[in-house]
């Protein structure tokens, strides 16, 4: 099977694929690091395109397509807004110092 060929993976990894991908544009990944990554997810979960055998069945490990920043929010935030919440973390911890002496 040449590389980037898809044709021994079931319906189901397609599907899972397809979703993912879409999930990660919505997040605003370039369409080919779109693709990339969801693929990159399927592999992790099943180890890659279907196999011939019996009994190779095994059970899907789902973490990895339930990781990374919720849906809802931003990838990352900008300079400013860390600039600040580290100005708060620094305040906060110089607050507990005084109030632990």
């Amino acid at each position: 099977m040449p590389r980037g060929d898809k044709s021994r993976y079931t319906d189901k990894q397609k599907r899972q694929a397809k979703h993912i991908e879409a999930s990660y544009e919505e997040r605003g990944v370039a369409e080919d690091e779109a693709e990339s990554r969801a693929w990159a997810t399927v592999n992790k979960m099943s180890g890659g395109g279907k196999k011939s055998g019996s009994g190779r069945a095994k059970h899907l490990d789902t973490r990895s397509a339930h990781e990374g920043t919720p849906k809802g929010e931003a990838v990352a935030d900008t300079h400013e807004k860390r600039s600040v919440a580290a100005k708060k973390a620094a305040e906060t911890r110089k607050q507990h110092r005084e109030n632990a002496s």
